[in-house]
């Protein structure tokens, strides 16, 4: 099927050919169903010219787990390439806002919200924020010129890519899960390559499939296995925004164990909601405890934990398995495609982790299993052994070097 940019017109209100775009997603068509004279306006001698040093473009986010992939490989970027530009591109309501300044890169925003598992009202907006979205998009690449476009998963992710694809610009996707999400899943026939952390991915992107691990901060790499203290640590988080099911859990746990403290410290990133509540509860208990509501240096505190209490997102395992730690993993069960729970149990299958489920989950059990713990250090200690064979150090540098790879014909100079 040919799709002309004539067709793309809906009786007195023409769209334009960037907001056309979105029936290729509507129609399960490939990029060379759509003519829009691509190769002729955009081509490296004309439109978006061909540049002089290399400039990447990371678009998605919304949570930490979307977030911190991208950090890691600007990261890498400007490691090897100190001239490279990186421009993140996120929504006004996403965890980027706060965590790509401070990291000292550039967010260019767009106005996009997520489609699925929503209805009525809500979905009517969310349509029709889409030929925004790729407006947006394609005027913030257009001023950008990137060398390439890397999604790194989350709505936001879907328009910058699906247009630098239209645009003939190289895209490189960046697929945490076990269980590709829907952004990703259908980005996929548009990209170049797909990076993804765990094997079975293939079967969903096929020949562009390039297996590199999940990229990591530098910082979890060079944490070191602990060496035996007479304080037992343990490190309680629920992703960038905390989990209330876990904070409520160790909160009634905090009770059961409130004669069995000693020997036992805590750190606890609670999230915004949770943190009067689980602050409080440690101050009844007496426990030795660092709460806050985020920890910015979540890598230092890796080091010091003996073990971790968590979800089971992809970018948090990858974490896990590279800084060798035995983690107690509470799946979101409302996770897209329940793909947590599919994630946690890569590391359970391996004899690096422990899964319960969050219907499962209640002060007692997790009292329970912070006792045994604390009396077979050993068996964690095996546990973080086989959680770091799991770990990909290199996992960036491979997404890196993909980076390049698609990027050397649009750059003059590589450095």
């Amino acid at each position: 099927m040919r799709i002309e940019t004539s067709d793309l017109n809906c009786g007195n209100c023409p769209l334009t050919p960037l907001t056309g775009i979105a029936f290729l997603l509507m129609h399960n068509l490939d990029v060379k169903d759509l003519n829009l004279n691509a190769d002729k306006r955009f081509s490296s001698s004309q439109g978006i010219a061909q540049a002089t040093h290399l400039r990447v473009m990371i678009a998605g986010g919304g949570t930490g787990g979307h977030v911190y992939p991208g950090i890691a490989i600007a990261r890498e970027i400007r490691k090897r390439h100190p001239e490279a530009e990186v421009l993140f591109v996120g929504t006004e309501r996403g965890l980027e806002n706060k965590i790509v300044p401070a990291e000292g890169f550039a967010l260019g925003k767009i106005r996009v919200s997520g489609l699925k598992g929503i209805r009525g009202r809500s979905q009517l907006k969310s349509l029709w924020e889409i030929p925004r979205s790729l407006w947006d998009s394609g005027r913030i690449i257009w001023n950008f010129n990137p060398s390439v476009v890397v999604g790194v998963g989350g709505y936001s992710s879907g328009p910058p890519v699906l247009v630098a694809a239209i645009l003939r610009i190289p895209t490189l996707l960046q697929e945490q899960n076990v269980h590709p999400g829907m952004t990703n899943r259908l980005l996929s026939r548009f990209a170049r390559k797909v990076a993804v952390g765990f094997g079975e991915c293939e079967k969903y992107f096929g020949k562009k499939t390039v297996i590199t691990g999940n990229p990591v901060r530098s910082a979890f790499s060079k944490i070191r296995a602990k060496s035996d203290s007479e304080k037992f640590v343990i490190l309680i988080f629920g992703g960038s925004q905390g989990a209330q099911a876990i904070n409520t859990a160790v909160r009634e746990a905090l009770e059961k164990l409130r004669l069995n403290l000693f020997g036992l410290e805590f750190i606890h990133q609670t999230g915004e909601r949770d943190y009067e509540a689980t602050l409080e509860a440690y101050r009844k208990s007496g426990a030795v405890a660092d709460v806050r509501p985020f920890f910015k240096d979540i890598p230092d505190q890796f080091a010091k934990a003996d073990l971790l209490i968590c979800r089971s997102g992809a970018t948090t395992l990858a974490e896990i398995a590279v800084a060798g730690k035995a983690a107690l993993l509470v799946p979101f069960p409302l996770a897209t495609d329940n793909h947590q729970q599919k994630n946690a149990e890569s590391l359970v299958q391996a004899g690096a982790a422990e899964m319960i489920l969050q219907k499962n989950l209640n002060g007692e059990v997790l009292a329970a299993r912070i006792q045994y713990y604390l009396q077979n250090r050993e068996e964690l200690r095996h546990m973080g052994q086989r959680s770091r064979g799991l770990g990909r150090s290199d996992s960036t540098e491979r997404i890196v070097d993909l980076i390049e790879e698609l990027a050397r014909p649009r750059v003059q100079r590589m450095y």
